[in-house]
């Protein structure tokens, strides 16, 4: 019986038992060659570290993005190294005891020298497992110790800071880089809010009464000065008027008049202290 050899490429006799029992080594060494050559080839995605597995055991070895060649009985296992976001929403209590709705959004991602250790000792779920529960312990600790009115107006990134300085302080070490922390929205009591308001809103007349008030102050103060120095001229043009001055402003008038072209009649010493009297036509 013929039969065609795929890898000499030619037909060959095979009519013994011993040359089909050769073929069929051949064709399987080659499929398992096959096998081995693409299971020796490890790609990552971009984004992404590549943690070795052999057997089950976490070797150390890390693979960056690309295509590698590794070890066939090694198993790839790729983890994200990109910025990542986590929100929680949850009820928190203040220090007065009001609970709170709390939306909250923690930016972090996985430190690419630590995939590892992540994997061997978290495992991949590590966002569930390690992140989520510690985000949580720490928003609340940080709600505790403000009031709601504190949380409301104005110290929103004093609490943020706390918080991130918190899981900082905690998911470092295992290998969780913290960004940042955004306080998206706090939702308070209606009644709460209304008051809060109310009081901001008393706060902010009161502000705008003193600013008024001080106005009218710096008014009266510059009418006062403005007068004080109208006495003064007064006073200053007074000492300088003499009744022979007067006179003399009389005669010089008198006689600007008497040279005017217009008509009148002008008696000579008969007015009060012997100045002339005009009379007009």
């Amino acid at each position: 019986m013929a039969i065609y050899d795929p890898i000499r490429g030619k037909v060959i006799d095979a009519g013994s038992g011993s040359t089909v029992m050769k073929l069929l080594g051949l064709a399987l060494a080659a499929f398992l060659m096959v096998v081995l050559l693409f299971s020796s080839v490890a790609r990552v995605e971009s984004g992404h570290v590549g943690v070795l597995t052999l057997f089950g055991r976490v070797t150390g070895e890390q693979l960056s993005e690309g295509i590698h060649l590794v070890n066939p009985f090694k198993v790839n296992h790729e983890l994200s190294i990109r910025t990542q976001e986590l929100k929680e929403s949850a009820s928190v209590p203040s220090s007065e005891g009001l609970v709170m709705n709390l939306d909250t959004s923690l930016i972090f991602h996985l430190n690419p020298e630590k995939a590892s250790d992540v994997y061997q000792k978290i495992g991949p779920n590590y966002v569930n497992v390690l992140i989520e529960p510690n985000l949580r312990a720490a928003i609340r600790e940080a709600t505790a110790s403000h009031t709601a009115n504190a949380l409301y107006s104005g110290e929103r990134e004093m609490v943020a800071n706390q918080i991130r300085d918190q899981l900082m302080g905690l998911l470092a070490q295992r290998g969780i880089v913290i960004e940042s922390i955004l306080l998206r929205d706090i939702q308070l009591p209606q009644t709460l809010k209304s008051s809060i308001e109310a009081k901001q809103q008393a706060e902010q007349e009161a502000l705008a009464m003193n600013f008024r008030l001080q106005k009218e102050k710096q008014e009266a103060e510059r009418k006062r000065i403005e007068a004080a120095g109208i006495r003064d001229f007064q006073q200053i043009v007074a000492q300088g008027i003499s009744p022979q001055l007067l006179e003399w402003k009389g005669i010089e008038a008198t006689e600007t008049l008497a040279k005017s072209p217009n008509a009148k009649v002008v008696v000579i010493g008969s007015g009060k202290n012997g100045l002339p009297i005009i009379l007009g036509q």
